[in-house]
């Protein structure tokens, strides 16, 4: 198994591709924080890596508040002894213009995608510094941060600043050997915040068929496996090659 004995937290883990992600980790040995603001999704989804032979617990925790975050980080540590592994995948979003979002719809989506991951990662990251033995962190990312677009945005910025947010981490904390990548989707799974997931939704990429969170839970793995240990501070695209495509041009 490639993460034995190691301890791995996924923030959103409640559905779509924080589950994945949350049981692909632990069908590889890692014991697993199944981190969501919804207890009933948190614990449905620990349930079912711990029936399938694995190791989870659930923690509800809203990820904009810097309390909570301190809190769970404490009983994950004091559950397991360590963290050697941070997944920040909670987001939210707007579907809001400039014209018509209000200031608390910006305020509340950057809280969440973006003061989220900073904060998840400070706490955990001086965690891994004192433990001495590095670590891994992956932020998950979203074309909406690298184009514009006609709606969400303050997802847009939010997520455009998880990718800066990333670079600079993995400056910062490559001296403790804590490597810090991001994986980039787009529209895998259901769409943010929701569970409803639509396989015949027309897409448009080079693969020829909609994302699903195994996609991203096989990357997330590989950036936190030894399989990657000479890959710090990227952005993985994982979106079916559309980033490659000229606007206008058809897909297969």
């Amino acid at each position: 198994m490639k993460l034995a004995n190691q301890v791995a937290i996924v923030t959103g883990a409640g559905r779509n591709i924080g589950e994945a992600i949350a049981k692909t980790l632990a069908a590889e040995g890692a014991k697993v924080a199944v981190l969501d603001l919804d207890k009933g999704r948190g614990d449905k989804v620990a349930a079912e890596i711990t029936k399938a032979g694995g190791e989870a617990s659930a923690f509800v925790a809203d990820v904009a508040s810097e309390a909570d975050i301190a809190r769970v980080v404490a009983a994950v540590v004091d559950r397991w002894g360590r963290i050697d592994i941070l997944i920040n995948n909670a987001a939210i979003s707007d579907n809001k213009s400039l014209l018509d979002i209000t200031r608390e719809q910006w305020d509340a989506v950057i809280a969440v995608t973006l003061t989220g991951p900073f904060l998840m990662s400070q706490q955990v990251a001086r965690r891994m510094v004192a433990q001495g033995s590095g670590g891994k962190i992956v932020n998950i990312g979203s074309t909406s941060g690298f184009f514009g677009r006609s709606r969400a945005v303050a997802y847009a910025a939010a997520k455009g600043g998880v990718a800066n947010l990333t670079r600079a981490m993995a400056v910062q904390l490559a001296p403790y050997k804590i490597r810090v990548n991001g994986v980039v989707p787009n529209k895998i799974g259901s769409p943010v915040g929701k569970d409803e997931f639509d396989p015949t939704r027309p897409v448009v990429n080079l693969v020829g068929r909609p994302g699903v969170p195994l996609d991203m839970a096989r990357a997330v793995l590989f950036l936190v496996s030894e399989d990657s240990e000479f890959i710090d501070g990227n952005m993985l695209f994982v979106d079916g090659g559309v980033s490659a495509m000229m606007v206008g041009e058809k897909a297969r």
